[in-house]
Protein backbone atom coordinates (compact mmCIF):
# COMPACT_ATOMS: atom_id res chain seq x y z
CA UNK A 1 0.00 0.00 0.00
CA UNK A 2 1.35 3.38 -1.03
CA UNK A 3 0.32 6.66 0.55
CA UNK A 4 2.73 9.20 -0.99
CA UNK A 5 3.73 11.15 2.12
CA UNK A 6 0.27 11.42 3.61
CA UNK A 7 -0.22 13.27 6.88
CA UNK A 8 -1.67 10.83 9.39
CA UNK A 9 -3.22 11.17 12.85
CA UNK A 10 -3.48 8.06 15.05
CA UNK A 11 -5.44 8.22 18.30
CA UNK A 12 -4.81 5.60 20.97
CA UNK A 13 -1.32 5.49 19.52
CA UNK A 14 0.33 3.82 22.50
CA UNK A 15 -2.09 0.86 22.61
CA UNK A 16 -1.59 -2.44 20.83
CA UNK A 17 -3.25 -1.61 17.51
CA UNK A 18 -2.21 2.03 17.82
CA UNK A 19 1.49 1.17 18.03
CA UNK A 20 1.14 -1.16 15.07
CA UNK A 21 -0.49 1.65 13.07
CA UNK A 22 2.13 4.24 13.99
CA UNK A 23 4.97 1.89 13.04
CA UNK A 24 3.27 0.80 9.81
CA UNK A 25 2.71 4.34 8.55
CA UNK A 26 6.05 5.67 9.78
CA UNK A 27 7.91 2.83 8.04
CA UNK A 28 6.02 3.65 4.87
CA UNK A 29 7.48 7.15 5.04
CA UNK A 30 4.28 8.93 6.02
CA UNK A 31 4.11 11.95 8.31
CA UNK A 32 2.61 10.64 11.55
CA UNK A 33 1.26 12.37 14.63
CA UNK A 34 -0.03 10.05 17.34
CA UNK A 35 -1.89 10.79 20.50
CA UNK A 36 -2.68 9.05 23.77
CA UNK A 37 -3.72 10.04 27.25
CA UNK A 38 -0.38 9.79 29.09
CA UNK A 39 2.46 12.18 28.31
CA UNK A 40 4.91 9.70 29.84
CA UNK A 41 3.67 6.80 27.72
CA UNK A 42 3.74 8.88 24.55
CA UNK A 43 7.29 10.05 25.25
CA UNK A 44 8.48 6.50 25.98
CA UNK A 45 6.94 5.13 22.78
CA UNK A 46 8.41 8.04 20.82
CA UNK A 47 11.87 7.14 22.13
CA UNK A 48 11.50 3.54 21.00
CA UNK A 49 10.52 4.76 17.56
CA UNK A 50 13.58 7.01 17.37
CA UNK A 51 15.79 4.01 18.22
CA UNK A 52 14.22 2.23 15.24
CA UNK A 53 14.94 5.19 13.00
CA UNK A 54 11.30 6.22 12.74
CA UNK A 55 10.30 9.87 12.88
CA UNK A 56 6.94 10.82 14.37
CA UNK A 57 5.44 13.49 16.59
CA UNK A 58 2.89 13.19 19.37
CA UNK A 59 0.48 15.12 21.54
CA UNK A 60 -0.87 13.78 24.83
CA UNK A 61 -4.39 14.49 25.97
CA UNK A 62 -7.57 13.04 27.43
CA UNK A 63 -10.01 12.43 24.57
CA UNK A 64 -12.93 12.67 26.98
CA UNK A 65 -12.47 16.43 26.78
CA UNK A 66 -13.71 18.18 23.65
CA UNK A 67 -10.97 20.83 23.80
CA UNK A 68 -8.27 18.16 23.64
CA UNK A 69 -9.83 16.59 20.55
CA UNK A 70 -9.94 19.94 18.80
CA UNK A 71 -6.39 20.74 19.89
CA UNK A 72 -5.15 17.53 18.30
CA UNK A 73 -6.50 18.63 14.94
CA UNK A 74 -5.21 22.19 15.32
CA UNK A 75 -1.77 20.91 16.28
CA UNK A 76 -1.69 18.49 13.36
CA UNK A 77 -2.54 21.24 10.90
CA UNK A 78 0.12 23.52 12.39
CA UNK A 79 2.84 20.85 12.59
CA UNK A 80 2.06 18.74 9.52
CA UNK A 81 0.56 21.39 7.28
CA UNK A 82 -2.76 19.56 6.96
CA UNK A 83 -4.50 16.23 7.46
CA UNK A 84 -4.93 13.47 4.90
CA UNK A 85 -5.79 10.49 7.13
CA UNK A 86 -7.49 10.37 10.53
CA UNK A 87 -7.49 7.05 12.38
CA UNK A 88 -9.86 7.14 15.35
CA UNK A 89 -8.41 4.12 17.09
CA UNK A 90 -8.66 5.01 20.79
CA UNK A 91 -11.13 3.00 22.83
CA UNK A 92 -11.99 1.51 26.20
CA UNK A 93 -13.90 -1.66 27.13
CA UNK A 94 -16.01 -1.32 30.28
CA UNK A 95 -17.61 -4.61 31.36
CA UNK A 96 -21.04 -5.05 32.87
CA UNK A 97 -24.75 -5.37 32.39
CA UNK A 98 -26.81 -2.21 32.77
CA UNK A 99 -27.21 -2.90 36.51
CA UNK A 100 -23.44 -3.28 36.85
CA UNK A 101 -22.66 -0.15 34.81
CA UNK A 102 -21.95 2.97 36.82
CA UNK A 103 -22.56 6.48 35.51
CA UNK A 104 -18.81 6.94 35.09
CA UNK A 105 -18.47 3.71 33.10
CA UNK A 106 -21.34 4.75 30.83
CA UNK A 107 -20.19 8.29 30.14
CA UNK A 108 -16.53 7.29 29.79
CA UNK A 109 -17.45 4.70 27.15
CA UNK A 110 -19.47 7.25 25.21
CA UNK A 111 -16.84 9.97 25.60
CA UNK A 112 -13.86 7.89 24.46
CA UNK A 113 -15.46 5.48 21.99
CA UNK A 114 -17.97 7.82 20.36
CA UNK A 115 -17.79 11.50 21.29
CA UNK A 116 -14.05 11.78 20.69
CA UNK A 117 -14.46 10.45 17.16
CA UNK A 118 -17.31 12.92 16.61
CA UNK A 119 -15.26 15.91 17.76
CA UNK A 120 -12.14 14.82 15.87
CA UNK A 121 -14.06 14.20 12.64
CA UNK A 122 -15.95 17.48 12.92
CA UNK A 123 -12.68 19.37 13.36
CA UNK A 124 -10.75 17.46 10.67
CA UNK A 125 -13.28 17.32 7.83
CA UNK A 126 -13.07 21.04 6.88
CA UNK A 127 -9.30 20.66 6.46
CA UNK A 128 -9.83 17.60 4.26
CA UNK A 129 -12.41 19.48 2.21
CA UNK A 130 -9.89 22.27 1.70
CA UNK A 131 -7.35 19.89 0.11
CA UNK A 132 -9.86 17.97 -1.96
CA UNK A 133 -10.31 14.81 0.07
CA UNK A 134 -9.09 12.47 2.76
CA UNK A 135 -9.72 9.21 4.58
CA UNK A 136 -11.09 8.52 8.04
CA UNK A 137 -11.09 5.06 9.60
CA UNK A 138 -12.87 4.50 12.90
CA UNK A 139 -12.25 1.47 15.08
CA UNK A 140 -15.65 0.07 15.97
CA UNK A 141 -16.25 -3.57 16.94
CA UNK A 142 -18.23 -6.64 15.97
CA UNK A 143 -19.74 -6.22 19.43
CA UNK A 144 -21.21 -2.97 18.16
CA UNK A 145 -22.83 -4.72 15.20
CA UNK A 146 -23.82 -7.91 17.05
CA UNK A 147 -24.01 -6.87 20.73
CA UNK A 148 -22.81 -9.55 23.13
CA UNK A 149 -23.72 -10.03 26.79
CA UNK A 150 -22.33 -8.14 29.75
CA UNK A 151 -21.01 -5.09 27.86
CA UNK A 152 -23.91 -2.63 27.77
CA UNK A 153 -21.86 0.57 27.60
CA UNK A 154 -19.21 -0.82 25.25
CA UNK A 155 -21.66 -2.31 22.76
CA UNK A 156 -23.79 0.82 22.71
CA UNK A 157 -20.85 3.15 22.12
CA UNK A 158 -19.39 0.99 19.37
CA UNK A 159 -22.78 0.55 17.68
CA UNK A 160 -23.21 4.32 17.67
CA UNK A 161 -19.72 4.72 16.20
CA UNK A 162 -20.62 2.31 13.40
CA UNK A 163 -23.77 4.35 12.68
CA UNK A 164 -21.79 7.60 12.75
CA UNK A 165 -19.34 6.10 10.28
CA UNK A 166 -22.07 5.23 7.80
CA UNK A 167 -23.65 8.66 8.19
CA UNK A 168 -20.39 10.53 7.59
CA UNK A 169 -19.47 8.23 4.73
CA UNK A 170 -22.63 9.15 2.88
CA UNK A 171 -22.48 12.86 3.75
CA UNK A 172 -18.88 13.46 2.67
CA UNK A 173 -18.31 11.05 -0.20
CA UNK A 174 -19.08 13.92 -2.62
CA UNK A 175 -16.09 15.75 -1.09
CA UNK A 176 -13.86 12.73 -1.78
CA UNK A 177 -13.62 12.07 1.95
CA UNK A 178 -13.99 8.35 2.57
CA UNK A 179 -15.17 7.35 6.05
CA UNK A 180 -15.11 3.67 7.01
CA UNK A 181 -14.87 1.57 10.15
CA UNK A 182 -13.03 -1.62 10.99
CA UNK A 183 -14.92 -3.98 13.30
CA UNK A 184 -12.61 -6.52 14.96
CA UNK A 185 -13.45 -9.24 17.44
CA UNK A 186 -10.89 -9.96 20.19
CA UNK A 187 -7.34 -8.68 19.63
CA UNK A 188 -4.23 -9.84 21.49
CA UNK A 189 -3.36 -6.47 22.99
CA UNK A 190 -2.15 -5.30 26.43
CA UNK A 191 -5.72 -4.05 26.99
CA UNK A 192 -7.12 -7.57 26.62
CA UNK A 193 -4.30 -9.19 28.59
CA UNK A 194 -4.58 -6.69 31.43
CA UNK A 195 -8.28 -7.38 31.63
CA UNK A 196 -7.57 -11.08 32.14
CA UNK A 197 -5.04 -10.21 34.86
CA UNK A 198 -7.60 -7.94 36.53
CA UNK A 199 -9.99 -10.88 36.71
CA UNK A 200 -7.31 -13.18 38.14
CA UNK A 201 -6.88 -15.15 34.91
CA UNK A 202 -3.52 -16.11 33.41
CA UNK A 203 -3.37 -14.08 30.17
CA UNK A 204 -1.24 -16.54 28.18
CA UNK A 205 -3.58 -19.44 28.92
CA UNK A 206 -6.62 -17.27 28.28
CA UNK A 207 -5.33 -16.08 24.90
CA UNK A 208 -4.49 -19.64 23.89
CA UNK A 209 -7.93 -20.88 24.93
CA UNK A 210 -9.63 -17.96 23.21
CA UNK A 211 -7.69 -18.68 20.04
CA UNK A 212 -9.22 -22.15 19.86
CA UNK A 213 -12.65 -20.52 19.43
CA UNK A 214 -11.46 -18.73 16.26
CA UNK A 215 -11.83 -20.72 13.02
CA UNK A 216 -8.56 -19.27 11.70
CA UNK A 217 -6.89 -20.65 14.83
CA UNK A 218 -5.66 -17.62 16.76
CA UNK A 219 -6.75 -14.35 18.33
CA UNK A 220 -6.01 -11.42 16.03
CA UNK A 221 -2.60 -9.80 16.34
CA UNK A 222 -2.53 -5.97 16.38
CA UNK A 223 -0.71 -5.85 13.04
CA UNK A 224 -3.46 -7.93 11.41
CA UNK A 225 -6.03 -5.29 12.35
CA UNK A 226 -3.66 -2.42 11.52
CA UNK A 227 -3.18 -3.83 8.02
CA UNK A 228 -6.93 -3.66 7.37
CA UNK A 229 -7.13 -0.11 8.72
CA UNK A 230 -4.21 0.90 6.50
CA UNK A 231 -5.94 -0.67 3.49
CA UNK A 232 -9.12 1.29 4.20
CA UNK A 233 -7.06 4.48 4.43
CA UNK A 234 -5.17 3.80 1.21
CA UNK A 235 -5.98 4.55 -2.42
CA UNK A 236 -6.35 0.82 -3.02
CA UNK A 237 -9.73 1.04 -1.26
CA UNK A 238 -10.79 4.22 -3.05
CA UNK A 239 -14.27 2.82 -3.85
CA UNK A 240 -15.02 1.73 -0.28
CA UNK A 241 -16.93 4.35 1.66
CA UNK A 242 -19.43 4.33 4.51
CA UNK A 243 -18.74 0.68 5.33
CA UNK A 244 -18.15 -1.33 8.50
CA UNK A 245 -15.60 -4.02 7.71
CA UNK A 246 -15.64 -7.05 10.02
CA UNK A 247 -12.25 -8.59 10.80
CA UNK A 248 -12.92 -11.67 12.92
CA UNK A 249 -11.01 -14.71 11.71
CA UNK A 250 -14.52 -16.06 10.94
CA UNK A 251 -15.43 -16.10 14.63
CA UNK A 252 -18.96 -14.99 15.57
CA UNK A 253 -19.50 -12.84 18.65
CA UNK A 254 -21.17 -15.77 20.39
CA UNK A 255 -18.47 -18.27 19.39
Amino acid sequence: MKFHEKRVIVTGGVGGVGQALVKLFARAGEIVLFTDRSEEDCAEFSRTLVHKGLETSYIAGDLRKKINCETIITTAVEQLGGIDILLNNAGIIPHGTILETTDDMWFSALDVNLNAAFFLCRAAIPHMQAIGGGAIVNTSSTWGIYPGPGHAAYCTSKAALAALTKSLGRDYAPDNIRVNAVCPNEIDTPLLRNDFVRRGIDPDNAIEKLGKTVPLGHVAKPREIANVIAFLASDESRYICGETVEVTGAKPVYG
